[in-house]
C-alpha cells in the first residue's frame, strides 16, 4: 500500500494517522525503535534541548565537524519551506527517496504502533544517519526533553541551550517544571553542556541525582561569529563545550574551530535578505524570550523599522508585542496558513492606539506595502515559523 506514496502522500497520511499532532510519552516510539535498533544506534549521539538556541548551536557543532573529516548528520525541526531541511549530511539535505525508504523501513516494524507526524520524522533521521553511516548525529529535540521522541537515543553528550517559559500547555508554567522537563535528556556519566546562564534547581538537581558531568558555559566566545548577535558568541562557547567533551574520540584543532563558528549558517534567525536599497530580517522569534533577544539585536545598528508579524494563537504575543513595540515604527499583521494561528481580528485588537497598525490580507501585500515605505530602511518579518517560511517563499520571487 505505501510503496508508492510519493513523499507528500506519506506525510499527510502520518497527519492522518493519529488525532493528537502532539503526544508527549516514549511507550510506543520505543518499542518501534527497538525493532529498528535492537543494539542502539552506531553512531554518536548529540541531543539538544532548550527553549531557544538550539538551532544556532547545533549550526555551530555541525559546521565545525563539517570543517573536519568526519561524517555528521543533523536533524532538525520544525522546517522552514521543505520537510527534506530536517535532515541533512554533512551540510547537504537529504532527498526525498532517502526519506520514503526510512519511512517504509519504519512502516515495516512499526506493527500498528500508533506514531506521531514528529515521532516519525525522529525514527527517520535515525535511519537515515544509519544507512548513511555518519559518525556523530546532531539531534534537536523537539518539545521539551524528557518525553520527546528523541530521547529514545541514549545520547553520548546532552546539551541545554536556554529555559524559558513556552509551551506551557506541555511543559508547565516555571522555569522549574521546564528545567525538569529539559534535563531528563541527561544521562549518567554522560557530560551534559549547559548554556543557560540562571539554570533551574531542577536542572542542576537532576544532573547530581543521576551522575551527570555538568558544565555550566559562562564565557562567550571570544573570536569571530557567522552569526549576528551577541547571543550567538554564548551558543557558540557552548558548542565549542560540547566539541571538546568527546574530543577524545573525535579530536578537532583549534583552527577547525575557529573556522566552522566563522562559517555557521542558519535560516531565519536573523537572516538578512536585501531587497533594493532595503533590508528584510527574518527571524521566527515566537516566544518573549526570543523576541526580547531579536530586539536587541536589532538595537545593535539602530534605524528606522517596521514589522510583518503573525504567531499562533498559544503564544505568549501580548509580551511579544510590548517587547518589540518600542523599536517598531508601524506593524503590518498578517493571516497565517497554519491552524493554529491567531484570528487577525484579535491580533489586531492586542494592538493599542499608540501604535500603527495595517491589517494585511496576505503576506505578499504586506511585504509589498512594507516594501513601498520610501523612509523606511529595514522591514522585521517575526513571530512564528509559519510567518517566515510564508515570507520566504515570497522573498525568493522578489
Amino acid at each position: 500500500m505505501h510503496n508508492k506514496k510519493t513523499l507528500d502522500e506519506w506525510l499527510s497520511w502520518q497527519e492522518q494517522l493519529m488525532e493528537e499532532t502532539i503526544l508527549l510519552g516514549l511507550d510506543r516510539v520505543q518499542l518501534v525503535y527497538q525493532r529498528l535498533f535492537p543494539d542502539g544506534v552506531a553512531f554518536l549521539a548529540i541531543t539538544v534541548g532548550g527553549t531557544n538556541g538550539k538551532g544556532s548551536t547545533i549550526a555551530f557543532i555541525d559546521s565545525i565537524y563539517r570543517e573536519s573529516k568526519y561524517r555528521v548528520g543533523r536533524f532538525t525541526s520544525p522546517h522552514l519551506i521543505k520537510y527534506n531541511e530536517r535532515f541533512a549530511i554533512n551540510g547537504e539535505i537529504v532527498n526525498d527517496s532517502v526519506i520514503i525508504n526510512a519511512f517504509e523501513a519504519i512502516e515495516e516494524k512499526r506493527e500498528g504502533v500508533s506514531l506521531t507526524y514528529f515521532e516519525f520524522s525522529t525514527l527517520a533521521a535515525l535511519i537515515i544517519f544509519s544507512e548513511a553511516t555518519v559518525d556523530i548525529a546532531i539531534l534537536e529535540v523537539g518539545l521539551g526533553g524528557r518525553l520527546d521522541s528523541v530521547n529514545v537515543v541514549n545520547s553520548d553528550v546532552s546539551v541545554i541551550t536556554d529555559i524559558a517559559i513556552d509551551h506551557t500547555y506541555y511543559l508547565g508554567d516555571t522555569r522549574e517544571s521546564i528545567g525538569t522537563e529539559k534535563a531528563g535528556i541527561m544521562r549518567t556519566a554522560k557530560p551534559c553542556i549547559c548554556g543557560d546562564q540562571h539554570p533551574p534547581n531542577s536542572v542542576l538537581a537532576y544532573a547530581k541525582k543521576i551522575d551527570t558531568p555538568l558544565t555550566l558555559v559562562k564565557e562567550q566566545y571570544k573570536g569571530e561569529i557567522g552569526l549576528e548577535g551577541v547571543h550567538q558568541k554564548l551558543n557558540a562557547a557552548v558548542a565549542i563545550k560540547v566539541i571538546e567533551a568527546i574530543s577524545e574520540q573525535f579530536p578537532v584543532s583549534k583552527k577547525m574551530i575557529k573556522c566552522g563558528i566563522k562559517q555557521a549558517q542558519i535560516v531565519a534567525r536573523f537572516e538578512k535578505v536585501n531587497v533594493g536599497s532595503k533590508t528584510v530580517i527574518l527571524d521566527v522569534a515566537h516566544n518573549p524570550a526570543a523576541v526580547q533577544t531579536l530586539v536587541n539585536t536589532l538595537s545593535d545598528s539602530p534605524m528606522d523599522t517596521v514589522a510583518i508579524f503573525s504567531a499562533l494563537a498559544d503564544k505568549n504575543i501580548d509580551d511579544m508585542i510590548s517587547l518589540a513595540a518600542a523599536h517598531i515604527k508601524h506593524w503590518f499583521l498578517v493571516p497565517l496558513s497554519a491552524e493554529r494561528s491567531i484570528q487577525i481580528e484579535t491580533l489586531e485588537d492586542k494592538f493599542d492606539d499608540s501604535q500603527e497598525t495595517t491589517v494585511c490580507v496576505s503576506m505578499a501585500s504586506a511585504i509589498e506595502q512594507a516594501l513601498a515605505l520610501k523612509e523606511i530602511q529595514r522591514i522585521v518579518i517575526f513571530g512564528s515559523f509559519y510567518t517566515v517560511a510564508d515570507a520566504s517563499v515570497i522573498l525568493k520571487e522578489i
